[in-house]
């Protein structure tokens, strides 16, 4: 080899030596792209957010044992009581009185005392009632104090309390005693010696205050399967308001059209031939209507969203923060989740933004449908919200929180994982323009928000509840419907209620129609409520005077009394409807939040219905009272089992005071009538299924904030749009590369049930 090859090869490799120098030099400079970013910082919350916190599993068993201990009265654990013994039905935390925490939040006051709410059913006294007693402080219990009087003006009657497990268990167990007496009647209707028939509660119980008569639908149950779309056509009506459950009885048995006295009596009519029966085969797993199983094997993986830097929001204890929101979240066990504080960029916005109820009113040429009507807050909408599959009913990288519920039982329960937060690239612009005129330019910012979701199975639907938090100030309240559709047997003229879905079986119509209390903070608690529409002015144009234009104006105008606000279901609402602020913005005008409402709800009940009370609330799409402390929720879960006396009764809550600059909260209804149909079956599908309201910011800044985001991209037609110091779009090719390490697939849902 010559002198010369020697020295042309040794330069070569200094100029590579110096190359890759300057490249891990200027890598060490550059931050790696992989690393992940310190959570959100929290600014000034140093824990007040507890002040809304649920109880801990820990202060549930101090309130347990502080009862047992201290009231007087043998307790029985609910799970195990009969109607005639004392229980703790239910705990939930005692949020203090708005003035007290505003106090605590804002002006240096001590914080509040830290207190439980317990639900007791006294059976075993001269006169059977509900007790609310408050238990405090926590976590060591000292006192407690019975609020039922100050709450409702008078004691709970004990025929209002909710259906127990034990309580079903008792029923499901007459039931099948009593079917036992008509085993020709089953085996030739259902192939069935009624094991293996499953019950399926309506509600509510009777038609006066103080019944307690249920009609109970039977179905073939297939294990794996929905059972509620197989109905034999067998319903029953069982007694079950006596407080010694040896008094029960079946009242009426209701089949295919007809209804008899007893299941003897059905025995009889069928062994006498005087009884048209509908021969069903036993349903088979791999045949039935409700079947979720796949039909075909896995395919290819989809799409799958991952944060490059770990998350960009921070979750401690019940608190989250997020690109300028924070808000403090809970979870109760009847009425499903809360949100408390909620803030964007340290100013409060919403005090209180809480589920209230969801109804479920059914039609059907059948007992058992026609006189359903769901309030499942009686059930337990907190309580039934399971873990969440990662993966599917949340992202895979979301972050997971458990929830503690005491109910029915002396020993507090965890539903793992049963809420979730993450943050979610819906794929849209949030704004852009693509300027082709005088200069040339792209500007826009990608549709990012943050989402906190919990879902709950309330027997056969389950009910996804979203709230979203924009990068434009705007809150967004969705919730989408899913699940079994309720069946009927079909019979008669059974489709002038719904469609027919399987052989036998009608997809009955219903309407959901869901109640949420939003208590708007607008620059402060005084607000007042403005309306905003547009009308049409006809004028002669003012050039020449020759002819007409048809000019659309603004409407403005100050509603002044709760009755002016309080706007009938079905009748269009002001297109713009916002709390004002007494403080203008910097162009002069009231700093405000406009509240729009996404919903196609079905009719309310007529009013002249003996339970129409019970659900008033409904009457209204929205309505806007003066907030006072002793109007806490719009209903109660006492109205499900006692609608014609109701416990609380929202129509009350509307009586034209004055609603000019004073504390204000909006109670908003959101629905829709279902008809269910082929496509329902196995499962009604979210498409569609949704409805909700925004709370937006209108006039509140001086422009939309979201222009201070750093996800905004720009670039014009002199730039480099490939270069990532200029465009972070361009930066994505390398962020890719950080696609996180998974955590194994897990689900433990199944233990508590």
């Amino acid at each position: 080899m010559s002198l010369k090859t020697v020295l042309i090869l040794l330069g070569l490799a200094l100029a590579t030596i110096f190359a890759l120098v300057c490249v891990l030099l200027t890598r060490e400079r550059s931050p790696r792209t992989c690393q992940h970013l310190p959570p959100e910082q929290e600014e000034t919350e140093d824990g007040q957010s507890l002040v809304f916190a649920d109880l801990t599993a820990e202060e549930m068993s101090q309130v347990v044992r502080y009862l047992q201990g201290h009231l007087g009265v043998p307790l029985v654990e609910a799970s195990r009581a009969e109607p005639s013994e004392n229980c703790i039905a239910w705990l939930d935390v005692q949020v203090p009185a708005k003035a007290e925490v505003l106090r605590f939040l804002d002006s240096g006051g001590a914080r509040p005392p830290r207190e439980a709410l317990a639900v007791l059913y006294f059976g075993k006294q001269p006169e059977p009632n509900i007790t609310e007693l408050v238990v405090g402080p926590l976590p060591r219990p000292a006192y407690h104090r019975d609020v039922t009087v100050r709450k409702y003006g008078g004691k709970v009657p004990y025929h209002r309390r909710a259906v127990t497990g034990r309580e079903y268990a008792e029923i499901n167990a007459l039931i099948h005693r009593e079917l036992r007496k008509a085993p020709l009647f089953l085996t030739a209707c259902c192939e069935s010696d009624g094991t293996d028939l499953v019950t399926l509660t309506t509600a509510p119980r009777g038609f006066k205050s103080g019944d307690r008569l249920t009609w109970f639908v039977l179905f073939h149950n297939v294990a794996g399967t929905g059972y509620y779309l197989s109905p034999v056509g067998l319903e029953v009506l069982v007694d079950h308001g006596d407080l010694h459950v040896s008094r029960w009885q079946l009242r009426k048995i209701f089949y295919n059209g007809r209804y008899f006295a007893s299941t003897g009596d059905l025995e009889q009519e069928f062994v006498a031939g005087a009884l048209e029966v509908v021969r069903l085969k036993q349903p088979q797993a791999d045949a039935v209507l409700g079947s979720m199983k796949p039909r075909r094997p896995p395919g290819p993986p989809g799409p799958l969203q991952f944060e490059p830097q770990g998350p960009r929001y921070s979750v401690r204890n019940n608190h989250v923060t997020f690109q300028g929101w924070s808000f403090a979240f809970g979870m109760n066990p009847n009425t499903g989740p809360r949100l408390f504080d909620i803030r964007y960029r340290g100013e409060r916005i919403v005090y209180e933004l809480s589920l209230q109820e969801a109804l479920a009113l059914y039609g059907s040429n059948s007992p058992g449908g026609m006189s359903t009507r769901y309030l499942d807050g009686s059930f337990g909408i907190g309580r039934f919200a399971y873990e969440l599959v990662r993966g599917l009913d949340c992202p895979y990288t979301a972050t997971y929180v458990d929830r503690h519920y005491l109910a029915e039982t002396d020993t507090p329960k965890t539903n793992q994982n049963s809420l979730c937060i993450f943050e979610h690239d819906s794929a849209l612009p949030l704004r852009r323009h693509f300027s082709d005129s005088q200069s040339f330019y792209y500007g826009g910012l990608r549709k990012n928000v943050l989402v906190i979701r919990a879902i709950s199975t309330l027997i056969n639907y389950d009910y996804i509840w979203d709230f979203l938090f924009h990068a434009t100030g705007a809150v967004e309240v969705r919730v989408h419907a899913t699940g079994y559709i309720s069946s009927s047997f079909l019979h008669g003229r059974g489709t002038d209620y719904g469609n027919r879905v399987g052989p036998h079986t009608l997809g009955t119509m219903h309407i959901h129609h869901i109640h949420y209390k939003v208590d708007l903070d607008v620059d402060g608690q005084l607000n007042s409520l403005e309306s905003q529409d547009m009308e049409y002015e006809f004028v002669k144009d003012p050039w020449s005077a020759q002819s007409t234009i048809e000019r659309p104006h603004l409407r403005r105008e100050r509603l002044e009394k709760e009755d002016e606000a309080a706007f009938p279901l079905n009748v269009p609402l002001p297109r713009y409807l916002s709390f004002v602020s007494p403080n203008p913005n910097k162009w002069g005008h009231p700093r405000s939040y406009r509240i729009q409402v996404i919903s196609f709800a079905g009719k309310h009940l007529p009013t002249n219905s003996s339970m129409e009370r019970s659900v008033s609330w409904g009457r209204y799409q929205l309505a806007v009272t003066r907030r006072k402390e002793e109007e806490p929720t719009s209903t109660s879960i006492y109205n499900q089992n006692d609608p014609w006396t109701p416990t609380v009764a929202f129509a009350d809550f509307i009586n034209n005071e004055t609603i000019t600059n004073e504390d204000l909260v909006a109670w908003i209804t959101v629905g829709f009538l279902h008809v269910p149909h082929a496509e329902d079956i196995p499962n009604t599908v979210t498409v569609g299924n949704s409805v909700g309201f925004f709370l937006r910011p209108y006039n509140y800044f001086s422009e939309d904030p979201s222009v201070d985001s750093a996800d905004s991209v720009y670039f014009s037609s002199e730039q480099e749009a490939g270069a990532c110091g200029d465009n972070p779009l361009a930066c994505l090719s390398s962020a890719a590369t950080c696609a996180p390490r998974l955590p194994p697939f897990h689900f433990g849902g199944f233990l508590n049930l």
